[in-house]
């Protein structure tokens, strides 16, 4: 018995929705596919469509509650015990993605199918999400189980509701970033195992260049605010670049980085949105742009975000 859950704003879900619900017809089990519109104002009518197909429902938020607030909100309207969760932006790749997640119907499981990316997809303007994500993040279930905590994501993955609700997403992180790292610590530390599959989505909605590094800035923005209301001790150790930044400091040498930042910043974003990216200037980039964040956010109050 599988809850299909699938927050969207602003995007179409009904080539996704199709595909799921054949699936699960054919693998004859019971299930439900809800697909909660999180303050969108386009594709209402086209998402509004899945719940003319049997066992889906569509519900609409007015108001955007954000990337946490309604992955719990979706857990919470859930009816059946295993949810899986995978972002609107997904595309099925196998025949039998539902009956990959179907034999885990009984009992209690944290499971993470992938990612991967469309290999006929060349168009230079997502060359730096592209390049990230099919060195980064679309690795086969052997190389995440290295790393299975750190290597969480939200994507697409299966989760007992009897698990989830004992952890839940963190609501107070409404910014871009990092709300799965602290979820897939969270499962570690209350002793949840967390099986890595071969069951990947391809990820489809993909940010242009200039897009991606805006969102880079902001979930490094997002890590830093973390790290300062001392309530996660650990994303020093499991943040690279977190743990890089404080080396850095410890040497006193983040000023000179981020005066680095402010000198080449322009050819540097330049280089990234180029047809060849480089991956060792993305993550320079990151370091030095969280070395020139920090004396801005110093003086900040991040005391509304609180570990969950």
């Amino acid at each position: 018995m599988l809850s299909i859950l699938i927050p969207t704003y602003n995007y179409d879900t009904t080539k996704l929705v199709k595909e799921l619900h054949r699936q699960a017809l054919e693998a004859m089990i019971d299930f439900e596919i809800i697909v909660m519109e999180d303050g969108s104002n386009v594709f209402l009518d086209e998402n509004k469509a899945v719940a003319d197909l049997d066992f889906c429902r569509y519900i609409r938020l007015e108001k955007n509650i954000g990337r946490s607030a309604i992955r719990n909100k979706l857990a919470d309207t859930a009816k059946y015990e295993q949810l899986i969760f995978m972002d609107c932006d997904a595309e099925i790749c196998l025949p039998d993605y539902i009956q990959r997640y179907a034999v885990f119907q009984h009992g209690e499981f944290v499971v993470i199918g992938g990612t991967t990316y469309d290999s006929t997809e060349k168009n230079p303007d997502y060359s730096l999400r592209l390049k990230y994500g099919r060195k980064r993040e679309a690795q086969l279930a052997s190389s995440r189980e290295k790393r299975k905590y750190q290597t969480f994501a939200t994507f697409n993955f299966l989760i007992s509701k009897s698990i989830f609700s004992k952890i839940r997403f963190d609501e107070s992180i409404r910014d871009y970033g990092h709300e799965d790292t602290l979820f897939g610590h969270c499962l570690f530390e209350n002793g949840y195992e967390i099986l890595h599959i071969d069951n990947p989505l391809i990820h489809k909605g993909l940010d242009d260049n200039r897009t991606f590094i805006r969102k880079t800035e902001i979930a490094t923005e997002n890590l830093y605010r973390l790290h300062k209301t001392g309530c996660y001790p650990f994303l020093a150790n499991e943040s690279k670049l977190l743990h890089h930044f404080l080396q850095l400091k410890k040497m006193k040498l983040d000023k000179l980085f981020a005066l680095t930042f402010k000198i080449a910043k322009s050819p540097m974003k330049r280089q990234l949105s180029s047809k060849n990216p480089s991956l060792r200037l993305y993550d320079f980039y990151k370091l030095a742009y969280l070395c020139s964040y920090q004396k801005h956010a110093d003086n900040a109050d991040f005391s509304d975000l609180r570990r969950f």
